[in-house]
């Protein structure tokens, strides 16, 4: 067999990973292990941890009117420790769930359960990616600091989340979304009602997405016992589905609202034309929604960062408005 021909597993790819992504490309060979351990070959959860943060921050920015270059640092440092945090928080969570990730046919092939990685350099790679990220974390202001040191709650917590509650992806959505909260901070200097509005947007968000991704291991999960969910709403999940797509949107809205009520109508309304076009995305990806297609799945899961980016876009345009 052809190297070409080889499995995803026979050269050291992870299963789920994005074909011809650019650590299985470009990476120095000793490298990959490391990178995969941090998902930087499946890049979709940096996107969904960096897009709150953009969100914050925007909406911070027409709440109070004003912008400038620190703004440009503060989204340029949020994406740097999205990448680096999410990097750390999939290490953690893979170094915890490594007997059960050996146990799983999509997982079995990461860097730990395969055993391209030992525990103990994991570890090591998880506290060197913390330490940049809280280097530049260090750049902002006290309050967004104090809220950055908090984050590690959550992030901690997740992994073991699925072993106690069947809503795992409610920890998950407290952890990936925290950016709303720090980055609104990192602008204004104090949280915001609209921030923690927005945030309770984006932890509804999260239930929506993730249970979409959940269900490509509903069978492995119910061998092991690990809980979802997708395991939890089962036949029932379009309707959950369809429930968190209108709560996510209704809260959305109510946050942009509260955030941009004291500008221009022309500004709110491009503002709330965002959260009506992420609402249609979510409602495109119900439609398409098939809990027995993991192939299916997994896209629908990985267009959730253009459903995240549309907001973004309307809300820098309101900007300018």
């Amino acid at each position: 067999m052809t190297e070409r021909q080889q499995a995803p597993e026979a050269q050291g790819q992870v299963s789920d990973a994005v074909r011809g992504n650019w650590v299985d490309r470009l990476a120095p060979v000793w490298a990959r292990p490391y990178l995969r351990l941090s998902r930087a070959d499946r890049p979709i959860g940096t996107w969904l941890l960096l897009i709150p943060c953009w969100w914050g921050l925007l909406l911070a920015m027409l709440a109070d009117g004003q912008a400038g270059l620190g703004d440009l640092w503060i989204a340029a440092g949020c994406a740097a420790g999205a990448f680096l945090m999410r990097g750390a928080g999939c290490t953690w969570n893979d170094f915890t769930d490594r007997d059960f990730d050996a146990q799983v046919a999509r997982t079995r092939s990461r860097p730990l359960p395969s055993g391209q990685v030992s525990p103990k350099q994991a570890l090591a790679w998880m506290g060197a990616q913390a330490l940049v990220s809280l280097a530049i974390l260090l750049t902002f202001n006290s309050a967004a600091i104090g809220l950055g040191v908090l984050s590690l709650a959550p992030v901690a917590i997740y992994p073991f989340a699925k072993r106690f509650t069947w809503w795992p992806q409610v920890f998950l959505g407290i952890a990936f979304n925290w950016g709303a909260l720090l980055a609104w901070t990192a602008h204004s200097g104090s949280l915001g009602l609209p921030a923690v509005i927005l945030y309770l947007a984006g932890i509804v968000w999260t239930l929506f997405y993730d249970t979409i991704y959940a269900h490509q291991d509903t069978e492995d999960d119910a061998l092991i016992g690990v809980k979802s969910t997708a395991r939890l709403f089962g036949t029932h999940s379009h309707l959950w589905l369809r429930g968190f797509l209108v709560l996510t949107v209704l809260l959305m809205g109510l946050a942009t609202t509260l955030a941009v009520i004291d500008r221009t109508v022309l500004s709110l309304a491009v503002a709330l034309g965002g959260v009506w076009a992420m609402g249609w995305h979510l409602a495109w990806q119900l439609t398409r929604f098939r809990a027995e297609d993991p192939a299916t799945l997994l896209r629908l899961f990985r267009s959730n960062r253009d459903a995240g980016l549309i907001p973004v876009l309307f809300l820098a345009g309101a900007l300018f408005l």
